[in-house]
């Protein structure tokens, strides 16, 4: 049986529609990207989660904190600040010191994301938290600790690695375009690669991002990002979907999943020695179904809060899988090949 009959079998999808021409293109390209290769489904604590297959966390074992509440100078067209507001604020270093302390001792918190809105150069200020990290690092040295730079030079991405953080994230624009148009920003593309390359001369796991249809849900610059991050030794890649309803309706298009499921291939093929992740952002519903769908035959790593019939994907093309409780750019632990329970 093929692929596209053996998703036609499963429930969660019978009413999807897909490409036929991508699905037999993933099929034949799986036996050199992807056969048997695990897959790691993460449900993070940023947000309650359950689907038919698969039980979120009620541990806030890896929350997210914003190091300046809802604000953002940028106010992107495409997210608005929004995607700050369920972030735990933290808009003092005595104040992430306090909470993830307490989060420690009643919670179990096993790491966490550090977040915040930017300057009007795409810049966040993290200079004052380091001290905070470092005494967090020494005192609990298993913390996890990821953050999103956003743009800096080498001199500050070693002082992110000195304090002690474990993973670098940032987003790789590949369009002149939407740096301007959709960012507000008048920052060239290759000051994003010289910020990717800072962080690489770094210790830190570097663990670009690269939102798809991000430029008003048109595919402009993907390629383009694509081969910064192939130029570079970073930890691995997360790729995300432009999510419309964050923006003001009209200014954007939903992706057609086919261009999606295309970029998630070509990915695979670009980066076939490091991991590909597809990160929490993405369009609900029916389209995230048959994006995740795409993800699991394109072989990508990872998938953030999957949907509903993306494990029964897996099982039918026969990709071993487990669930993680952590943001999907963190690594932990292996893979054993079987769903993993919610920590006691």
């Amino acid at each position: 049986m093929g692929w596209l009959e053996k998703l036609t079998s499963i429930e969660a999808l019978e009413d999807a529609a897909f490409d036929a021409d991508l699905v037999a293109e993933l099929e034949q390209s799986a036996a050199e990207l992807s056969a048997a290769r695990p897959i790691r489904f993460s449900t993070p604590t940023f947000k309650e989660y359950a689907t038919s297959e698969l039980k979120g966390c009620g541990k806030n074992s890896f929350p997210a904190f914003s190091v300046t509440g809802s604000a953002c100078a940028l106010d992107c067209d495409h997210c608005q600040a929004k995607i700050l507001e369920p972030m735990i604020p933290a808009t003092t270093p005595e104040m992430l010191d306090r909470k993830v302390r307490d989060l420690i001792l009643l919670q179990d918190l096993q790491g966490f994301l550090l977040s915040g809105g930017s300057n009007r150069r795409n810049e966040i200020k993290y200079e004052r938290y380091y001290p905070v990290i470092e005494k967090l690092k020494r005192d609990f040295p298993y913390l996890k600790i990821a953050i999103h730079s956003a743009l800096l030079d080498e001199r500050r991405a070693k002082l992110m690695e000195s304090a002690g953080v474990d993973t670098a994230m940032m987003d790789v624009i590949g369009a002149e375009e939407t740096i301007r148009q959709v960012y507000h920003l008048d920052r060239p593309v290759e000051d994003f690669e010289a910020t990717l390359a800072a962080l690489c001369s770094t210790s830190m796991e570097v663990v670009p991002h690269i939102v798809i249809g991000l430029h008003y849900g048109r595919i402009l610059g993907e390629a383009r990002a694509l081969d910064i991050c192939a130029r570079h030794g970073i930890h691995s890649l997360v790729l995300v979907v432009i999510m419309p309803f964050y923006a003001r309706p009209g200014t954007f298009a939903t992706p057609e999943t086919a261009d999606i499921g295309r970029i998630f291939l070509e990915a695979r093929r670009r980066l076939q020695t490091k991991p590909v992740n597809l990160g929490c952002a993405r369009p609900p519903g029916m389209h995230k179904r048959v994006t995740d769908a795409y993800a699991v035959m394109a072989g990508l790593d990872g998938i953030a809060f999957p949907a509903d019939g993306a494990v029964a994907v897996a099982e039918a093309i026969g990709r071993p899988y487990e669930q993680a409780h952590a943001c999907c750019s963190i690594k932990v632990g292996g893979l054993s090949g079987a769903k993993s329970a919610c920590p006691a």
